[in-house]
């Protein structure tokens, strides 16, 4: 089911699901969506910036070529979630569940990512990276 950014964030305030909702493309930058289900979820191409995911299911989600700059993942469940092409700059995933997920390993390299899980230190990103 295709949702608007309306409808997102009316979902969101009642603390609704939003698994397997399709998003993708929408801006959904800053929202909070701590705690939600996004099982499945499809968020391609979203922008994500500064938007929170603790302790979020995001479990099989699909984020691919999102924005995910300054995002806060800590805590959030991100296995086998694709995050290919995603720009990740200042995120951060301390304590997250990254089992299996895949990373845009061309732009940030596994050991950043695992510490990231261990400390919660934010993605840097690497000077003359593409502006997807």
């Amino acid at each position: 089911m295709s949702l608007t950014k309306k409808q997102v964030s009316d979902k969101i305030r009642h603390r609704e699901s939003l698994a397997e909702h399709d998003m993708r493309g929408l801006d959904l930058s800053g929202l909070c969506f701590d705690g939600l289900d996004l099982t499945r979820a499809k968020l391609a191409h979203a922008n994500l910036s500064r938007s929170t995911f603790r302790r979020a299911n995001l479990s099989w989600a699909s984020l691919w070529g999102a924005d995910l700059h300054d995002v806060d993942f800590e805590g959030a469940n991100l296995e086998d979630a694709d995050l290919d092409l995603a720009q990740l700059g200042g995120a951060s995933f301390r304590g997250a569940r990254v089992r299996r997920t895949i990373f845009p390993l061309a732009d940030v390299t596994l050991g950043e990512i695992q510490d990231s899980v261990r400390t919660g230190r934010r993605i840097v990103e690497r000077e003359g990276g593409d502006d997807r």
